[in-house]
């Protein structure tokens, strides 16, 4: 018989103008991976954050091992064994790996003063443990997203948690990465700690879970065994309707006016992209596909003028320009959406309506002075036209669910009327019913005339909409699919590694 580690009893929670938890109920199994699912909005984060002491719930009780506790902040639910793993981690950058592990803990000598060595032999024998090939005195910032998620996993079992919440984990692993992390959760399972499984990747889900509660709206749908489902059934009950394809129709052809031509391009600094030259038309979505590592994030950032370039041309509608700065690009009719959303993208403290306006606010001044009822009519307007979900457009950014702060960055940018839009990773950590929703923006963006750059490491989403496949591999262009009928996970993997032997 399962042992019940956790149980979480009509839970609520409420925001300003937003029930986020609405009596929501979910028991946890000791040694199991129970996984939390829902579309972006529908209450999984909050009922974490609920678990982990970053928020109190209005009301409802919280159980471990059938004992009441209650859980004020993070420190208590940390004590109590409870870890939680974020999706985006904010490692403090100019400190070690081992600083960033033991912040607030560290090992001492005598009070007041921090054993250095004992603390990076601890780091060692964690590392050990997890298989985890990292320098405990290489500064966090120097290391890859992906790299900081799994020290970030290793920071949670050093607190000999009973119960690890994991957020999102794998939105910045490679497939190499996550087969790890899967290898780790099967030791943690064996060993009887429990994990709290949020994920937007279905496959993952019914590889992983021993069971999976659905959560809409602020509620508890359900709870299932993962043998018992598909990824049909985990969608339909998500979004409590029929997703009857996961790609809205392509939209019907482009133009050959080529708009964008960049020749050759290479950059200023050691191991990054080189010689890279390909064209973009009016009207065409052009998909740009590759491994963690392949450089294509740097690529478009040389683009848009926030990286240097040693050589090489870029030419806009025949004429070659200088995008050396993000300004100068804005004014050659480029735009950019980060692939970090939080850390580049959203600004959190301001409001919907400030996060939307700030990159064309001289749109909305009238002899230099800005006049608040244009940038509000601005912004209601395109929350409407991208169907952002939101009280009111003075809404805090940081209250958005994930899916609708990414639909404000790009109405952001439709603001600007580019002609060209760079996408990195526009779906990442959004949930199945938002990224049809964004698909469809991008789709008709295309029909309207726009061209559209969109890097994106989750296959079926690049195989689905783009109208054409650059892979890139070590920094250079591996090659092209033209063919949206031909394309294929395959020739894209092939030539994703076809550098890699050399």
């Amino acid at each position: 018989m399962a042992e019940t580690l956790l149980e979480m009893e009509h839970i609520t929670k409420t925001f300003p103008g937003v029930l986020a938890l609405d009596d929501v109920s979910l028991k946890v199994d000791r040694g199991t991976v129970h996984a939390l699912v829902g579309e972006n909005g529908a209450g999984k984060t909050t009922l974490m954050k609920c678990l982990f002491g970053m928020w109190r719930q209005d009301s409802g009780d919280i159980r471990l091992n059938g004992d009441v506790v209650t859980v004020n902040a993070a420190k208590q639910a940390l004590d109590l064994g409870i870890s939680m793993i974020h999706q985006e981690p904010h490692p403090v950058r100019m400190r070690s790996v081992a600083e960033n592990i033991w912040l607030g803990r560290f090992p001492q000598s005598f009070p007041g003063v921090v054993n250095h060595r004992k603390m990076r032999e601890q780091t060692q024998k964690l590392f050990e443990r997890v298989d985890l090939d990292v320098d405990p005195d290489v500064p966090a910032g120097q290391l890859s997203a992906s790299l900081f998620q799994l020290v970030e996993i290793a920071k949670a079992i050093s607190y000999d948690a009973k119960i690890i919440i994991m957020d999102e984990p794998t939105s910045s692993l490679t497939e190499t990465e996550v087969d790890h992390l899967f290898d780790l959760i099967g030791r943690l399972r064996a060993e009887g700690i429990a994990i709290i499984y949020i994920s937007h990747k279905m496959e993952e889900i019914l590889r992983i879970a021993d069971e999976v509660t659905i959560m809409r709206d602020g509620r508890n749908i359900g709870t299932w065994a993962a043998a018992e489902l598909t990824t049909d059934v985990i969608i339909n009950r998500m979004v409590g309707r029929e997703l009857t394809n996961r790609f809205p129709p392509r939209h019907v052809g482009h133009s050959d006016n080529v708009v964008l031509d960049v020749d050759g391009l290479s950059a200023t600094v050691g191991r990054s992209f080189k010689d890279v030259s390909f064209q973009l038309r009016q009207g065409e979505i052009l998909g740009i596909g590759g491994l963690v590592g392949a450089q294509r994030t740097e690529l478009v950032e040389a683009i848009f003028g926030l990286r240097g370039i040693a050589s090489g041309t870029i030419s806009k509608d025949g004429v070659v320009i200088s995008n050396s700065n993000p300004r100068k690009s804005k004014g050659h009719g480029f735009a950019l959406l980060t692939e970090e959303r939080r850390a580049t993208g959203i600004i959190p403290m301001l409001t919907v309506c400030d996060n939307t306006v700030i990159a064309n606010q001289r749109q909305y001044s009238r002899a230099g002075v800005i006049v608040d009822s244009r940038r509000r009519q601005a912004t209601g307007t395109i929350c409407d036209e991208l169907r952002v979900k939101t009280p009111t457009i003075d809404t805090q950014m940081a209250d958005l669910s994930g899916g609708n702060q990414q639909k404000v960055l790009v109405g952001r940018w439709l603001l600007t009327d580019p002609d060209i839009l760079i996408l990195d990773e526009p779906t990442r950590g959004i949930d199945v019913g938002a990224k049809y929703e964004i698909y469809t923006i991008i789709q008709n963006l295309a029909s309207q005339g726009k061209s559209i750059i969109m890097i994106s490491s989750e296959m079926p989403e690049l195989l689905g909409v783009s109208d054409r496949i650059m892979v890139m591999c070590e920094g250079r262009v591996a090659g092209f699919l033209d063919d949206p009928s031909a394309f294929s996970q395959v020739e894209v993997m092939k030539l994703a590694t076809s550098f890699m032997s050399e």
